[in-house]
């Protein structure tokens, strides 16, 4: 998103603040995800401490569902000829950035949404979410978050009782993916909290319990495939898979053994089908059809996975500008199919000796392994990092002073927990490094100190 100077919405102070006005999923598939999460055009003002959303006309554009929708907040009152100005040129971005042959009718026909609410709405409808669904949603998000405040095991049981409707597949489902968020956010506390939660629920609710049970089968394969490690062979695979107590235990030994799962299984099964009679003969044939069904659709998925990250490599190949942002941006999009695709991509424009695209490449490779570092560095991390690429204290000081919001209590906090790791190094590099970590938080500190004394 690019960098603003705009007008604090409070006290009308000049902040900087990063505005996206444009939501195009053809240059920007994780648009979509970064709007409806209610992660862009959210500003911090360090003069009065606002810290919220910023009202801005948005226009967002879905080619593959012919999708073209508009904004305008009621709030900013602008006339309806400077409204039409305004969308007017950011459809204009929109359809410059599609190839002639994809520019279709809806894009002289955007739907406008009367409110933010409804424009999220419209975008969610189109991908089967009715209003209905978000609102009951919302429901399981506050009943969660009213269970995750109970500590008393009692009341928990009597709120889990009265709320058992609201507490289905979808609830579980919402609390895995805030335990998961949490994790890779750093905040283990909030993690183990609501993986305490999860666990008391489970035997609490019927639909827990059957996640319960459904987890131990798949334990059961799990352990299974483990206790044969590097021993495992299509044979005694196929036993393992013959000797499986449900259809669950079935699907999870052809997701987690899919590539073993060849012709050469499929023949070992044909010919125990063929040596079969009765029963055991209809048995065995049932099955080869159910795996092949689940290889058949895993098969599918799979190749739908790398036709997107192709897709995806593609697009950040027409990149001109501001490729590392858009690289962040689109984080959840940098998985190992699309690590895959770039390599197969480098590979073949090697062998076309087509230097231009491979340099390309090199470079979006280069700027994903720096973006996936940072990511896995945490905020913190990559701050600290900067800081010991630094050699003098000016250098330092100018450093903080660019991240003064990041130099935080938890910051400081985590460059002590780093200083306690180094403490008993032996070698002199990690002596040295000791010193220069050392050095760098009594400097965190003072600045620290000082910052809050100035507010």
């Amino acid at each position: 998103m690019p960098v603003t100077q705009i007008s604090c919405p409070q006290c009308r102070q000049p902040i900087q603040a990063d505005v996206q006005q444009v939501f195009n999923l053809s240059t920007d598939p994780a648009a979509k995800n970064r709007l409806l999460s209610g992660q862009v055009n959210v500003a911090r003002c360090p003069a009065c401490g606002f810290n919220g959303a910023l009202s801005t006309p948005l226009v967002y554009h879905d080619a593959a569902k012919q999708l073209l929708l508009t904004f305008v907040p009621p709030e900013l009152a602008l006339p309806r000829d400077e409204q039409e100005k305004v969308i007017g040129g950011l459809i204009k971005q929109v359809v410059d950035a599609l190839p002639p042959e994809q520019r279709k009718g809806y894009l002289f026909s955007p739907q406008s949404a009367l409110t933010y609410q409804g424009l999220l709405e419209r975008i969610l409808e189109e991908d089967g979410i009715t209003k209905d669904m978000i609102e009951a949603q919302e429901k399981r998000m506050k009943l969660l978050q009213r269970l995750a405040a109970i500590t008393d095991d009692e009341a928990l049981e009597i709120v889990v009782k009265d709320e058992e409707s609201l507490i289905d597949q979808e609830f579980f489902a919402l609390l895995s993916q805030l335990i998961q968020t949490s994790s890779v956010q750093g905040d283990e506390q909030g993690a183990a909290l609501l993986a305490g939660l999860q666990k008391k629920l489970m035997p609490l609710t019927e639909t827990g319990r059957q996640l319960q049970a459904q987890t131990e089968e798949v334990e059961k394969v799990i352990a299974n495939l483990r206790a044969a490690g590097k021993e495992l062979t299509r044979e005694s695979l196929l036993e393992m898979v013959i000797s499986a107590e449900s259809d669950l235990q079935v699907e999870v030994y052809v997701s987690m053994t899919r590539p073993v799962m060849d012709y050469q299984f499929f023949l070992l099964l044909s010919e125990k089908i063929d040596a079969a009679e009765g029963e055991e003969k209809e048995k065995l044939a049932a099955l080869r059809e159910k795996l092949q069904e689940i290889t058949q659709t895993i098969d599918a998925q799979l190749q739908e996975r790398i036709e997107m990250a192709r897709k995806n490599v593609e697009i950040l190949v027409g990149v001109e500008e501001n490729l590392p942002q858009i690289v962040a941006q689109n984080l959840p999009a940098i998985d190992d199919y699309f690590l895959q695709a770039l390599e197969i991509e480098m590979r073949e424009a090697n062998q076309k000796e087509d230097t231009t695209r491979l340099e390309k490449l090199k470079q979006i490779t280069a700027i994903v392994q720096d973006v996936l570092q940072a990511a896995s560095l945490g905020p913190q991390g990559v701050l600290l990092e900067a800081l010991m690429e630094t050699e003098t204290p000016e250098e330092r000081k100018a450093v903080m002073e660019e991240n003064a919001d990041k130099i935080t209590p938890e910051f400081i906090e985590s460059i002590t927990g780093f200083m306690m790791q180094l403490e008993n190094a032996e070698d002199e590099q990690a002596k040295q490094l000791k010193d220069k970590v050392r050095t760098i938080y009594r400097e965190a500190l003072r600045f620290s100190m000082k910052t809050q004394m100035e507010k």
